[in-house]
């Protein structure tokens, strides 16, 4: 970073600085614990020759310590090399018309409130409304340490459980949307394209933007047709812009694909995403006749639906990581 001309590429500069602040939130609390461990040990040879007072109060110091440790481990469990980047993520409305669209929008804000809490950025790359009301699909792109490492956890189904808004007889609904996350690589992947397999199509971009960004067709889709699978830009004023990021999401999305084909692990954690309906969820959000959310996968559990939709994920991520790594373990 001392190097001249460090800054003259915004882009590549502001991945050393993210990897940078990554690497200082695994390495400064180890150090940072490790000190304190050995002033606490020395603390406890004073105070064991004559203050029992003392001793009692180390004891809580203690526990605190032990607390910390519990998290610094827990971080050591994002391990994989892609759990540092940033990522491209998504939601999906599913099975259900209205609710769903409104299920997902439901989705974005505990996901943006998460993402404000552990003071991840994030900007839109895509959105499609839904047909009455909520979003039938939105693209984020989430900045911060270890982003693509948690936010891989909530990859799946999501499956809500209320009494419908949008229903004058006041009937319970189920509601299904489905989460995406996919790794952003700095630079360009080693993921080879043939341009010949690519639909690519400009349509003028929906929602806020400005007025040029509305009556222009800057917006991207690319379709690859070998995987039918389907990438939409429209953020951009420019048509290029939106395209390079198009393109940039697509190869996050073929590279992961082949990653699936040759670990285990990741293709388990998108081959459960499965179909977005009824009995391929990950998780339960159920608002009546009872309140809970429940993840599948590890059996965690909670009773106050409100605060998880505030975004309070920490205990599901957590739990989904030791799950994963037990897993791995065994294997």
């Amino acid at each position: 970073m001392a190097k001249a001309g460090f800054w003259d590429n915004s882009d590549s500069a502001q991945a050393v600085v993210t990897q940078l602040s990554a690497l200082k939130s695994v390495i400064e609390p180890v150090e940072e614990m490790r000190r304190e461990v050995e002033d606490l040990e020395e603390l406890f040879e004073l105070a064991s020759e004559s203050d029992k007072e003392e001793i009692k109060e180390l004891g809580s110091d203690l526990n605190a310590l032990v607390q910390r440790c519990e998290k610094i481990e827990l971080q050591g469990l994002l391990s994989r090399p892609e759990d540092l980047k940033n990522c491209f993520f998504s939601i999906h409305a599913g099975a259900g018309g209205t609710e769903s669209c409104d299920w997902a929008t439901m989705l974005l804000r505990m996901y943006t409130r998460y993402f404000e809490a552990n003071k991840y950025k994030f900007e839109e790359l895509d959105i499609t409304p839904g047909e009455e009301a909520g979003l039938r699909s939105i693209t984020l792109r989430v900045r911060g340490a270890f982003a693509f490492g948690k936010l891989s956890c909530e990859t799946g189904v999501h499956r809500l459980v209320r009494i419908s808004p949008f229903d004058s007889q006041k009937r319970r609904h189920t509601s299904f949307a489905a989460v995406d996350c996919v790794p952003e690589f700095a630079g360009d992947i080693d993921v080879e394209i043939n341009e010949d397999d690519l639909r690519i199509d400009f349509y003028r971009a929906s929602g806020a933007g400005g007025q040029h960004v509305n009556k222009t067709s800057s917006a991207v889709r690319i379709t690859h047709g070998p995987t039918g699978i389907v990438v939409q830009c429209q953020n951009e004023r420019s048509q290029h812009k939106n395209r390079a990021q198009a393109m940039k999401v697509l190869k996050a999305r073929l590279y992961m694909r082949e990653q699936q084909k040759r670990d285990a692990e990741i293709a388990k954690l998108y081959g459960d995403k499965g179909e977005i309906a009824w009995g391929n969820q990950i998780r339960s959000y159920v608002m009546q006749p009872y309140q809970m959310v429940k993840d599948h996968r590890t059996n965690f559990q909670t009773g106050n639906v409100e605060a998880v939709l505030n975004g309070e994920l920490d205990g599901f991520i957590e739990s989904y990581l030791r799950h994963r790594a037990k897993k791995k373990s065994k294997k």
